[in-house]
């Protein structure tokens, strides 16, 4: 059974094969990501609330408000799991904690390999969101200022090219567009000079009449897209190390969770072993 003699009476009965290391230890680690997916649920809860667009963010395919909600939800309740199961040595919550890390981890694993083989569609899906946000561009200002910042980290403009922001009900090219902004881009796509005292923001003003190198004198002219893949390429292994350290916490809650279940498993037995030689009058 694994169980070590004693010598003194009874000194079985008080000895435990789980270790109140791994126990604890579990249960802190739970209850850190406890915390977090509360905060998750609120900031979700407060951006919902605080969202007065209809159309919040409808580039997107889900809200990211309702999705930071749905996550920390699914965290509270695993990591609650976590917490109770560590705490009562509960072999039925910690197998469901365990479970629910393993088949994330290993969704995470299919996501990123799949990601990989099928990155022509994944860059096809990209490229549609891109455009969407493009046409609401106006509509939310929390979509328009995060729009306005890849542009200028990047130094892009548009999907694939500058022309894109046609498609903007504002920065569309059509003669009967009596938009101020008419065939204009952001100013996020300008490219600024640090040696002029004065900023234009109106530089963006007409700039798709403009033809490819003419335009790329005032503004970025290439699209966001290719910026976003060169960049991906080039920090690579910063991208691995994100990855590692959302593994490694599962995987250390999966490791915990497997000795804590093998040790109860085996105290189980122990304490099995004790009541059935306790009435044995030959033991």
């Amino acid at each position: 059974m694994g169980g070590r003699r004693r010598d003194a009476p009874g000194s079985d009965e008080d000895y435990s094969f789980v270790s109140p290391v791994v126990k604890y230890l579990l249960f802190l680690f739970n209850f850190i990501f406890w915390i977090i997916s509360l905060v998750m649920v609120a900031i979700g809860v407060y951006a919902r609330m605080m969202k007065h667009a209809e159309a919040a963010l409808a580039c997107l395919s889900v809200d990211p408000a309702v999705m930071l909600m749905v996550v920390g939800v699914l965290m509270f309740i695993i990591t609650f799991c976590g917490c109770v199961g560590s705490l009562r040595e509960n072999i039925c919550l910690l197998n469901t904690f365990c479970i629910c890390l393993t088949v994330i981890f290993l969704l995470q694993v299919a996501a990123g390999i799949l990601g990989f083989i099928f990155s022509d569609k994944a860059r096809t899906r990209v490229t549609e969101m891109i455009n969407n946000a493009i046409i609401h561009y106006r509509e939310d200002i929390d979509l328009q200022n995060l729009i306005d910042f890849g542009q200028k980290e990047f130094g892009c403009c548009g999907g694939v090219t500058y022309t894109d922001w046609s498609q903007n009900l504002y920065f569309n090219c059509k003669q009967d567009n009596p938009s101020r902004e008419r065939c204009s881009v952001p100013f996020s796509c300008c490219i600024l000079s640090k040696d002029k005292e004065l900023i234009n923001t109106m530089c963006g003003q007409s700039m798709q009449k403009l033809e490819y190198i003419d335009a790329g004198d005032h503004i970025h002219t290439n699209g966001c897209i290719d910026k976003m893949v060169n960049w991906i390429h080039s920090n690579l292994f910063l991208l691995g190390g994100i990855a590692l350290g959302l593994a490694i916490p599962q995987l250390v809650g999966i490791l915990l969770s497997q000795i804590l279940i093998n040790q109860i498993k085996d105290q189980i037995e122990l304490q099995n072993y004790n009541l059935k030689h306790r009435s044995d009058p030959w033991s």
